[in-house]
């Protein structure tokens, strides 16, 4: 049962994306239909339209395996050696202070959105 619960979630997770594409194609609008349909499901959990229990299991799932998404993109990579060939070099302080300034800037924002959280019920947090 849970793992019927877990697809059922996920189908539902994927009809926002095609949603989004559909949004996309119809309206003409300059972003991917991927975007848009994350966006509506951000507008749907906001205005508690739509509940996080419904997709919580299958999200948690997907996540769980988001890395090897992430693997087709770096072996693309090797077919670019041209680009790194010279200054590639640089492309590695770059990589690491872009990603040290997202990580910072991300902890911040979760830090100050759970502090603002707790202020709201009342909960004392230092």
């Amino acid at each position: 049962m849970k793992y019927i619960k877990i697809v059922l979630q996920i189908i539902v997770l994927y009809s926002f994306v095609l949603m989004g594409n559909w949004l996309q194609f119809f309206l003409h609008l300059p972003l991917p239909g991927s975007i848009i349909g994350l966006l509506v499901l951000l507008a749907a959990l906001s205005l508690k339209v739509f509940r996080l229990e419904w997709i919580e299991s299958g999200s948690f799932f997907l996540l769980s395996y988001l890395p090897l998404y992430f693997i087709p993109a770096t072996v693309g990579v090797m077919n670019y050696g041209h680009v790194f060939a010279g200054k590639g070099f640089l492309l590695i302080p770059i990589t690491m202070i872009s990603t040290f300034l997202t990580m910072w800037i991300s902890s911040y924002i979760s830090q100050f959105l759970a502090k603002k959280s707790a202020n709201k019920e009342g909960i004392s947090c230092k």
